[in-house]
C-alpha cells in the first residue's frame, strides 16, 4: 500500500493530512499511533483525515453543505470531536489542492465550521456558540518546583465542542511553572475527559495559555482552548463585576507556547458564536514506505 500524506501545523499543534476522498482506508488506532509517535514514525498531536463527506456515515447528512469531512483522532488513536487549530491545517490543504478558494464550510463531528482564508495567511474559523457546563470541577495545579504545593483551584467547564477545563492562575510565574507532564487531576472528571487549559490575564484583551490535551499531553498549542481561556476570562469579570471585560466583540490576542491567536466572541445579541483566528502552514509531502506501513 502506498499511502502519501502531508504534515502541517497551526501554531505549532501539529497534523498530519491524510487525504482519503473515497474513504476507503481503514484508519485505526494502531496506524494513527504509529503516524504520530514522534521516534518511530512522523511525529504529530494528531491525524486529520480528508474524506468526501458523501463517502462517510458520520459526515453524509452534512454533506450538502460541507463537501469535505474533517475526520480527526488524537495521537493516542481516540476520536475527537473537532480540533480548532485542525481546521485551520484542513481548510489550508484544502486550497493547496484546489478544492477550495477564498472560504470554505468542513464538516465535522461538532458540525458544520466555516472558514474564511485571508491575505496575511492566517485562517479565520466560525466556531459556533460555546456551551458552558453545570460543572465547576476542582484542579490541582501541580509545579516542577517541587518546593511550591500544588494548587487546588475551582475551575469553568465548556464544550466548544470539546470538552474544556479552564484554570484561571495569578501570575505567568505561575503558569511557567506548571509540571504539565502528566494529567492535571480533575474532580469530578467530565463524562468524556478534557483539555485543561491554564490562562493568565496579561493585558485588558490579551491572555496567555499552556494546555493539557486529552488523548495527547502538553501542546504547543489548541484552538477550542483558545476560545474557552477567553471565554472564562470575560465569564469570570462579569461574575465579579470588575468592569475590565465588556470588550466581547473586540479582538484578543492568546499567546501559547506555539505562538498567537486572534478570538473575537459577544456573549450577547444573536450571533453567540465565537471565532478563531490564526496561521496555517502546511511543512511538506511524505510518501510512507510500504515496508513501514505493512510492518
Amino acid at each position: 500500500m502506498k499511502l502519501e500524506v502531508v504534515k502541517g501545523h497551526g501554531t505549532e499543534n501539529d497534523f498530519i493530512v491524510v487525504p482519503d476522498l473515497d474513504g476507503q482506508l481503514l484508519l485505526d488506532t494502531e496506524l494513527v499511533r504509529r503516524l504520530c509517535d514522534r521516534h518511530s514514525g512522523l511525529g504529530a498531536d494528531g491525524v486529520l483525515r480528508v474524506v468526501r463527506s458523501d463517502r462517510h456515515p458520520e459526515a453524509a447528512s452534512m454533506a450538502a453543505e460541507a463537501p469535505y469531512f474533517m475526520d480527526y483522532r488524537n495521537a493516542d488513536g481516540s476520536i475527537a470531536e473537532m480540533c480548532g487549530n485542525g481546521v485551520r491545517v484542513f481548510v489550508r490543504y484544502l486550497q493547496r489542492v484546489g478544492l477550495v478558494e477564498h472560504s470554505a464550510a468542513v464538516a465535522t463531528r461538532g458540525g458544520v465550521k466555516r472558514a474564511r482564508l485571508h491575505d496575511d495567511d492566517t485562517i479565520d474559523v466560525d466556531m459556533g456558540a460555546p456551551r458552558a457546563l453545570a460543572d465547576r470541577p476542582v484542579v490541582t495545579a501541580v509545579f516542577s518546583d517541587r518546593d511550591r504545593p500544588p494548587r487546588h483551584v475551582e475551575a469553568m467547564a465548556l464544550q466548544i465542542p470539546n470538552p474544556h477545563v479552564v484554570v484561571i492562575l495569578d501570575s505567568t510565574v505561575e503558569l511557567a511553572a506548571l509540571d504539565l507532564s502528566r494529567a492535571p487531576d480533575v474532580a469530578p472528571s467530565l463524562p468524556h475527559g478534557q483539555n485543561v487549559e491554564f490562562v493568565v490575564r496579561t493585558g485588558p484583551c490579551a491572555v496567555r495559555m499552556r494546555v493539557h490535551e486529552r488523548g495527547v499531553g502538553e501542546t504547543r498549542s489548541c484552538g477550542t482552548g483558545i476560545c474557552a481561556a477567553v471565554i472564562a476570562v470575560v465569564e469570570r469579570d462579569r461574575a465579579a463585576a470588575t468592569g475590565i471585560s465588556d470588550p466581547e466583540g473586540e479582538s484578543w490576542t492568546v499567546e501559547v507556547p506555539g505562538g498567537r491567536c486572534q478570538v473575537s466572541w459577544r456573549s450577547d445579541g444573536a450571533d453567540r458564536n465565537i471565532h478563531l483566528r490564526g496561521p496555517a502552514v502546511l511543512v511538506g509531502e511524505v510518501t510512507l514506505d510500504e515496508a513501514w506501513l505493512s510492518s
